[in-house]
């Protein structure tokens, strides 16, 4: 059956927020981001300010997804640390307020990047920004775990072969075709599999320019957004995230790099973006760097074979834009398997 995730019953969230946050106890005025796929996420306009009410999709689910309980605790652990993000409020656990779990965090206001090109921007504000980028990267994947209470947010344990067994689960319960290149770039990931090398940090599983909200005046970031697939594992897949987002074609669709000549807009090269993050963490280098890549490319196509199943059932945040974006798959596969070659 069809779930409604662009509306919000906004008297039953001011009921449940009353005694909880100010500015509940008058009328609240609703509005959904139209940006992601994952969690419904709305912008409340009270009489106190504003704030972001961010929500599990209504309807059936697959296991482990669409973790808003996860995305809280791990925003609410880093408050005090270098990766700055949106302050959390209040999580609320019980499906019946609204029909599915949601939590409310402060609304960031800023500036939100739809791709890396910010053709709007100058030279240097492009490559401050990049170069921001890069520093909260570092910092995310040199928290101290037990410090800031998240030492047992992830399993122990291979964290590549974890997630490669995870996702490809994933993505056989949401397939709605064969693509015989995505069989093949599973396939190959098993078989070059690394050797756990014992690194493990928290990762974020979907950095990107658009899950960051920069500063109005100055390209500085001030949140990182949409923490749904974060754990502990493996700092390199994030890295490669970056990278493969940017072998991506370049425009609303593909929000990437490539065929942009980065020398002349100010942006770094994928070597550079990578020395540089290794430089702030200390590294020498990073051997088979291809090998995350093609994983990253295989994760997404993961995900957004989902999205795709959710756009047929009924149940995606944005439907039309889902089905546009799941026809990607077997692009995302090829793109993995050129990967380990580069």
């Amino acid at each position: 059956m069809t779930q409604d995730t662009q509306t919000l019953d906004t008297a039953a969230v001011s009921d449940y927020l009353r005694d909880k946050l100010d500015g509940f106890d008058r009328p609240v005025e609703a509005r959904k981001f139209q940006g992601g796929q994952s969690n419904p996420t709305f912008l409340l306009k009270t009489v106190a300010g504003n704030y972001v009410l961010r929500r599990k999709p209504p309807g059936q689910l697959l296991k482990s997804a669409h973790a808003v309980d996860r995305e809280f605790r791990v925003q609410r652990a880093l408050q005090d640390t270098d990766v700055p993000v949106a302050r959390m409020y209040v999580l609320c656990e019980d499906d019946d307020v609204i029909g599915s779990m949601f939590y409310i965090m402060d609304h960031v206001p800023g500036r939100n990047f739809h791709e890396p090109t910010m053709k709007d921007e100058d030279n240097a504000t492009r490559q401050a920004v990049i170069t921001d980028m890069n520093r909260v990267l570092a910092a995310l994947h040199d928290v101290d775990l037990t410090a800031v209470g998240l030492s047992d947010y992830g399993p122990e344990g291979h964290y590549i072969e974890r997630q490669v067994g995870r996702w490809s689960k994933q993505y056989e319960a949401s397939e709605t075709e064969e693509i015989g290149d995505m069989n093949r770039l599973m396939d190959r990931l098993a078989e070059e599999m690394p050797d756990d090398d014992g690194q493990r940090t928290l990762v974020h599983g979907d950095y990107r320019i658009d899950n960051m909200i920069f500063d109005a005046q100055a390209p500085k970031c001030r949140a990182v957004l949409d923490w749904e697939l974060s754990t502990l594992g493996h700092p390199y897949a994030d890295l490669a995230s970056v990278i493969m987002q940017w072998q991506l074609p370049a425009g609303s669709e593909g929000r990437g790099l490539g065929g942009v000549n980065r020398t002349d807009l100010g942006l770094p090269s994928d070597s550079e973006f990578i020395a540089a993050y290794c430089g702030r963490r200390g590294i020498d280098h990073i051997d088979n760097f291809g090998f995350y890549v093609g994983f990253c490319f295989f994760r997404m196509a993961a995900i957004i074979q989902g999205v795709l199943k959710r756009a047929l059932d009924g149940n995606a945040s944005n439907p039309e834009r889902a089905i546009k974006v799941g026809a990607y798959v077997p692009v995302f596969a090829q793109m993995g398997l050129a990967a380990f070659d580069r």
